[in-house]
């Protein structure tokens, strides 16, 4: 299986590439005001607009850093009625391919109180790696508030 790695705060994740549409340079963004915690806002992307969530502001409570490494990860997000939608991830670092077996990641034995996005870890010789589940990356309300915001801004 082939994964996307990229970090937020120094640990090392990875995203599914089978839920990757494209991977693009860190561009400008359109805010979305009243938007929930951790979007940032909406991009255009061939002519859709599409919205972007900072994983780095999600997760830890402070913006990507905008340098050359970061990159927006658009993916195929499922949504409730059956179809995907593009939803744009801000991602630190994310530079690397991997190509891991699924059954390489477990539980970490601290999943009670933890995110609903954040999988299960695998090891390697850099250290630890969490798979990022990116369709838990939303609420269903903050779901269906986000794409209802983006159908009205376009």
């Amino acid at each position: 299986m082939l994964f996307l790695g990229f970090s937020m705060g120094g640990d090392r994740y990875v995203l599914d590439v089978g839920q990757i549409e494209e991977v693009v340079p860190y561009i400008g963004v359109r805010t979305l005001p009243g938007a929930p915690s951790g979007v940032v806002g909406v991009i255009n992307y061939r002519g859709v607009s599409v919205p972007m969530i900072d994983l780095s502001l999600l997760a830890l409570g402070r913006p990507s850093s905008p340098v050359l490494s970061t990159r927006i990860v658009l993916i195929r997000y499922p949504a409730s009625d059956g179809e995907d939608h593009l939803l744009a991830l801000v991602a630190e670092q994310a530079t690397d391919m991997f190509d891991r077996d699924a059954s390489d990641f477990a539980p970490s034995g601290m999943e009670a109180g933890t995110p609903p996005y954040l999988g299960h870890i695998a090891t390697d010789d850099k250290g630890l790696v969490q798979w990022v589940r990116a369709e838990a990356l939303l609420s269903r309300e903050i779901r269906n508030t986000l794409f209802r915001q983006v159908a009205t801004s376009s």
